[in-house]
């Protein structure tokens, strides 16, 4: 294998070298000391163990080390600062201490051949802008840089470092126990999606989106009162791109600028979690940009990414592909992913794009890539970062989950590590989202030729522990919004909504919903734009928001929708082959009595006289319709407890006889007999 600790001069650039950056002279008043800098090298926050470790790709809280940091020596406070740049020739800070002096601040190498740059600047603390001055070893290539591991970063499009400190007093003590006492426990997930952008504007200040701190105010209350479990925050790293919605980072460890400084974002994970709410956290270890200030060609060598385009460039997104292979890369984001889990107290971390980590071939034709040394497709390279970063959370987070953004057939990818699995704790249900909206998408006329694309999803259920996503990705790029999906008049759009979030519920696995959705959003998602709250003023839209209220209370207070989520002991078809009417109906069950009858009509007919078979003798209650009044619906349902005739039906020993509504969802809940 290739030594990957020292990085030799790239025979081919697969992409274009970025601009060769001339130095400029320093001003003609700059003072002699700022030519002189005043540096001290004899200051170092790394042991030669904590050097071993990141050679290793061992080191996971590498923020620790490097970045800036504000300390003293021999009494006097400063920065101290350190950079990975093995192929420099020479590193200086520059800032708006010494004007952004290009020779003033100069950092030393460590003697251990780590690439370690590093050096202690005393009177300048936290406030001050700075970057990095990098001169190559290889093709004159000068470049400023913005720190890897700054905490802070300008408001974009300024791209400067911030030095800054993470202190912060929390108040989730009762939260982050709660959390550690649930741990590995079965438990409701209904996550709300929320882009932090675009969630809500201030029309009377330009229309601008909130601040961490105005959110803070108002948003924990609204996903309280809609009964959400955990909150999605679409990336909150630093990106100088808003259209990029968060997924091109340049500051893994700094939270977006433009919605306030680190305290801001972390007084809003505290005001989640002191109402019961957990936060997530979208994670992107795929790709970075080409930013000239970011990662890309950092040291005038293909220092964090792969330099074979075939390996290090992704086509669809115009980015580069991490170098999984390089230890001290792997350190970077594994230190990374438990940043945001210490410091801000992430409840987990959803790992996007993990397919096109885990194939070479992703997205590429043949001979656009390189197969792994024994001939295939699989990058052996990512599997074990991945799976060294499950581990890594799971040793010092065990109450943490990992969530899995994998759109293929990858075999285990929540299984554990040690039976051969990826680690995570939950995937992505991509295929039951594709066939859920490909079916309803169709006029209901159609469906009865469809059947299976609402009932295959049963087959492979609990091959994975499986979050369903209505995500962001469902309503943009001209797929319309959910509810311009549905077919049919007004009342038929809106009914079939309802009925799609009802399946969704019912169905095993977890839950998530995009913003918008729970108001029945009209038109696509837009990064610029609010949801579309003035709509909650029409009784439709309201009603979906009812619905979607009630259908996470439901979730919450009923067990047997959610203890055996991920087992096949938790759910049981009653009947599947009623395509000429487009039913399906199934038990969702827990513990001893704890179940539930689910029945979906899915075309606009009305059954007043349904027979289903149920399994046990007793009482089926009408907990949930789709169909109510306040929800919008039409007012069909069962109005009364129906009791289990000893009639057997659909291979049961009893049966009742039910009110389907049209385009309508039934949940019935069994009390044994003597209850």
């Amino acid at each position: 294998m290739i030594d990957e600790t020292k990085v030799t001069e790239p025979e081919a650039h697969p992409v274009a070298v970025p601009e060769i950056t001339e130095p400029t002279p320093a001003p003609a008043t700059a003072p002699a000391q700022q030519r002189i800098g005043e540096v001290y090298h004899d200051v170092s926050r790394f042991t030669d163990f904590d050097v071993y470790l990141f050679k290793e790709g061992k080191h996971f809280s590498l923020y620790e080390k490097f970045g800036s940091h504000v300390m003293s020596r021999e009494g006097r406070s400063g920065v101290y600062f350190a950079v990975w740049a093995p192929n420099a020739e020479e590193v200086t800070v520059i800032g708006d201490f010494n004007e952004w002096d290009r020779g003033s601040h100069q950092l030393k190498p460590r003697h251990d051949h780590s690439g370690i740059w590093e050096g202690f600047i005393p009177d300048v603390g936290v406030g001050m802008l700075y970057k990095y001055y990098i001169k190559s070893n290889y093709h004159l290539y000068h470049v400023e840089k913005s720190d890897p591991y700054a905490l802070t970063r300008e408001v974009p499009p300024l791209t400067a470092s911030v030095v800054s400190d993470l202190h912060y007093n929390w108040e989730d003590n009762g939260w982050m126990e709660h959390r550690k006492n649930q741990a590995g426990a079965p438990q409701p997930y209904s996550v709300y999606e929320l882009h932090v952008g675009s969630w809500r504007l201030k029309p009377e200040d330009n229309c601008r989106p909130l601040t961490y701190r105005e959110l803070a105010e108002v948003l924990p209350k609204y996903v309280k009162e809609m009964g959400f479990t955990h909150v999605e925050f679409m990336p909150v790293a630093f990106h100088p791109f808003s259209g990029s919605w968060g997924y091109q980072i340049t500051g893994y460890f700094a939270p977006a600028s433009q919605f306030g400084h680190p305290q801001d974002l972390m007084h809003l994970i505290d005001m989640l979690h002191r109402e019961g709410i957990g936060v997530i956290l979208d994670w992107v270890p795929s790709h970075f940009p080409s930013d000239e200030h970011g990662l890309v060609y950092f040291d005038g060598t293909h220092l964090y990414e792969h330099a074979d385009p075939r390996k290090g460039y992704h086509p669809d997104w115009n980015s580069y592909i991490f170098n999984y292979g390089r230890n001290e890369v792997r350190a970077f984001l594994i230190s990374n992913a438990l940043f945001w889990l210490e410091k801000y107290h992430a409840d987990g971390l959803r790992v996007d794009a993990v397919a096109s980590m885990l194939y070479l071939d992703y997205s590429r034709k043949e001979g656009e890539w390189i197969p792994n040394e024994y001939g295939g497709r699989e990058n052996l390279e990512a599997i074990s970062f991945l799976k060294d970063f499950n581990q890594a959370v799971k040793m010092r987070f065990p109450d943490a989950i990992t969530i899995a953004e994998e759109s293929t057939a990858w075999p285990g990818v929540t299984n554990s590590i040690e039976n051969g699995g990826l680690g995570f704790d939950k995937k992505w249900m991509m295929g039951w989202m594709h066939d859920t909206l490909t079916y309803f998408s169709k006029d209901p006329i159609y469906r009865k030729y469809h059947q299976g694309d609402i009932t295959f999803s049963a087959i492979y259920a609990f091959t994975e522990r499986f979050m369903l996503p209505l995500s962001h990705d469902e309503v943009v790029h001209g797929k319309q919004s959910l509810l311009r999906k549905m077919p049919g008049d007004e009342w038929q759009q809106f009914a079939n909504l309802r009925a799609l979030y009802s399946y969704m519920y019912a169905h095993p696995g977890s839950k998530l919903l995009f913003m918008g959705a729970e108001v029945a959003q009209s038109s696509e998602w837009n990064h610029n734009s609010s949801v579309d709250w003035h709509l909650l003023q029409y009784g439709y839209h309201a009603g979906v928001q009812q619905l979607v209220a009630k259908l996470n209370e439901l979730y919450k207070s009923e067990p047997a929708l959610y203890r055996y989520d991920h087992e096949w002991f938790g759910f049981e078809w009653v009947d599947f082959q009623d395509a000429h009417n487009s039913v399906i109906s199934f038990l969702r069950k827990g513990d001893a009595d704890e179940m539930i009858l689910v029945v979906c009509n899915l075309t606009p007919a009305f059954h007043p006289n349904y027979r289903l078979g149920v399994p046990v003798e007793g009482w089926w209650a009408e907990i949930f319709n789709s169909d109510a009044t306040n929800f919008g619906g039409s007012g069909q349902h069962n109005k009364e407890g129906l009791y289990s005739n000893p009639e057997p039906y659909h291979g049961k020993d009893f049966s009742v006889d039910l009110v389907l509504p049209p385009l309508g969802v039934t949940y019935l809940k069994f009390y044994p007999p003597n209850k």
